[in-house]
């Protein structure tokens, strides 16, 4: 047996990219939120404020900000 140990290594497949934009400021969005059949998307500041807003409503909450502490 080799002394050395292989890691796991799970690649996370994001769903947003930097080609989608926070539909209030235009920064990279990080959140989608489905409501009324139409997808709305936000950086992680303005995400955070219309949450608890949005969350009534939005049939989806796809959240990506964790990427943020990961580029760190």
């Amino acid at each position: 047996m080799n002394a050395t140990t292989e890691r796991e290594t799970s690649t996370v497949e994001y769903r947003l990219t930097a080609m989608d934009r926070c539909d209030s400021c235009g920064a990279q969005a990080y959140i989608a939120a489905e409501v009324n059949g139409s997808e709305l998307l936000f950086c992680a500041h303005h995400g955070r404020k219309y949450e608890e807003k949005l969350r009534d409503v939005a049939t989806s909450w796809h959240d990506e900000t964790a990427r943020l502490v990961d580029a760190v």
